[in-house]
């Protein structure tokens, strides 16, 4: 039998410093001679999403515990994307994936963990902990926090994206300085992620389709008792993947990630996931592109009929059976590989047979009755966008727009443009300079789209970036676009009033200017110099890639 690695800390005369420490703290010799486990928690005070995380981690220590190991706990950063969305300090949300993946890395090299459980909930935390799992390849697995209960305001559910388009709404003198509090006051009722299929829900979905989470745990609310129960199981799972040498590279392969790209198009998830999924394929070792986005996404039906375009919220996913019924739907109608291996040690198609769906739930669609017949992402490209860029169409109805550029260099200049009633029917809003590069950080706009949103203009007006968009965001908004314009990509060259065409059918976004114009603008096109030249932000620019390749540090 091969040692277990964390021996290498805990065993012999020679670590006996290393044992007297631990003691120090209570651990026993039993405790040391056990498997060792540690809990990556990415507990944080300064959000809903993840505050029960604390309490969650001391069940996860029991089902350890009762299956035979010592667990670790330690802690990592989260940034909340709701929280600081619009201000500079959301810049700082995608740099902490990478940084997220970084400290749990450090940590279990540090301490040659034999087994690691990654508590997760806000968006960056989750691609984050499964980069490290699958840069480390030691048994591991992803368990997610759960969603924000819904809240309730005259009648109907409500979640932060009705708050963020409530925004715009009262800019636009459509709702009262009052509503707009009670809305504020009502949306969120207690811990948990944001509500509806927004980045953190869906990369929950994801976790359980590539099987990296076992099924039918993410979908249970934050504040949910049966919570508890998922988080013990979880903690036991672990030291049985642990004796059987399951391995995370094993589980997250080609076939996995493809299922994995088929729950966001079915479940119309966020466009975040082609940029997390990207990165943790790196991680992987497997081969994906873009390009695999669209080719499953135009296969796959659209079955989920959740927010932000959808009727339901997250948490009615629980109601109807847990997320286990998207992946036997996806299993039954040949849009997932069920032969794919989970956690558990069983197949992605055994784990789905065990699931009960609620009887006439209307949540997650049979397959002869779906919303779409393909599914809710599309890759477009075109001269404004040589490596392409992403758009959500879930709720879309119209298939293209052609209009003129209103520019502006940052997002805090279009959210003015919006709340001032400066954007108009028509209008194509190009937001540049906020990439991975240039922002840097690729913030996500969903302060801006909410606006659009909330003034009534979202089946007019179109916006197109290189920054990113929240799961929440809807409507006819583009982001992703690369090259970036602080990289001398062609979004740089867009001048006010150019016609832009955006055309979903086709695939197209162009720039209708002659090839040589866009050509004499850019070698008159200079980079603007960094905003910051210290610190992580710093460090950051000089290592981030294209969002085309998910914008990957290294």
């Amino acid at each position: 039998m091969n040692p277990l690695r964390s021996s290498t800390i805990t065993q012999g005369r020679d670590r006996a410093p290393a044992r007297a420490m631990l003691k120090a703290i209570g651990f026993t010799d039993e405790d040391l001679r056990k498997p060792i486990i540690g809990i990556a928690n990415t507990w944080i005070e300064t959000m809903p999403c993840n505050y029960n995380l604390r309490e969650l981690a001391a069940r996860v220590k029991e089902g350890i515990r009762e299956a035979g190991g010592t667990p670790m706990e330690f802690n990592t950063v989260a940034i909340s994307d709701g929280v600081t969305m619009g201000t500079e300090g959301m810049k700082a949300s995608l740099v902490s994936r990478d940084l997220i993946a970084d400290s749990i890395e450090l940590c279990a090299r540090g301490y040659f963990f034999d087994g690691l459980v990654a508590l997760v909930a806000c968006d960056k935390t989750i691609p984050g902990a499964a980069m490290a799992l699958l840069r480390m390849n030691v048994p591991g697995l992803v368990l997610y926090g759960g969603s924000i209960l819904p809240g309730r305001y005259q009648g109907r559910d409500l979640t932060v994206q009705d708050v963020f388009e409530a925004v715009g709404a009262n800019a636009a003198g459509r709702i009262s300085d009052l509503e707009l509090l009670e809305i504020e006051n009502a949306a969120c009722p207690g811990a948990g992620a944001c509500g509806g299929q927004f980045t953190a829900n869906t990369m929950a979905t994801v976790m359980e389709l590539i099987g990296l989470s076992p099924l039918n745990t993410a979908a249970v609310p934050q504040v949910d008792p049966r919570k508890d129960d998922v988080a013990r199981l979880c903690g036991r799972i672990i030291l049985d993947a642990m004796k059987h040498g399951r391995l995370p590279r094993a589980i997250a392969t080609r076939t996995a990630f493809h299922n994995a790209i088929a729950s966001v198009a079915a479940s119309g998830g966020s466009t975040n996931a082609v940029l997390h999924l990207l990165a943790m394929a790196r991680e992987a070792g497997v081969a994906l592109s873009i390009d695999d986005f669209q080719a499953i996404s135009e296969r796959t039906p659209l079955l989920v009929d959740l927010k932000p375009a959808g009727r339901f919220v997250a948490v009615d996913v629980d109601k109807a059976g847990g997320i286990g019924v998207v992946a036997r739907r996806l299993v039954e109608g040949g849009f997932a590989d069920g032969s794919a291996l989970t956690v558990t040690g069983r197949t992605l198609a055994e784990e789905a047979a065990d699931v009960r769906e609620t009887p006439g739930q209307e949540v997650i669609r049979p397959l002869h009755q779906p919303l779409k017949n393909s599914g809710g992402l599309a890759i477009l490209r075109g001269n404004l966008a040589p490596e392409g860029c992403v758009i959500k169409v879930t709720g879309i109805e119209r298939k293209s727009q052609r209009g003129p550029a209103r520019v502006f260099d940052c997002e805090e200049d279009a959210m003015q443009a919006v709340t001032q009633g400066a954007i108009g029917a028509g209008d194509i809003v190009v937001i540049r300079y906020e990439g991975p590069r240039g922002g840097p950080g690729m913030r996500e706009m969903l302060g801006v789209t909410g606006a659009i949103v909330g003034a009534g203009l979202s089946d007019t007006v179109a916006l197109i970036t290189d920054g990113r968009f929240s799961g929440a965001t809807r409507g006819f908004m583009v982001g992703h676009v690369a090259p970036e314009a602080a990289n001398g990509g062609p979004i740089a060259a867009v001048r006010d009033g150019d016609t832009i065409l955006l055309d979903i059918e086709n695939r197209r976004i162009e720039l209708e200017v002659p090839a040589e114009e866009i050509s004499a603008r850019l070698s008159e096109w200079k980079s603007p110099p960094p905003k910051y030249t210290s610190g992580v932000f710093s460090k950051y620019v000089r290592l981030v890639g294209s969002a085309s390749e998910g914008a990957v540090v290294g």
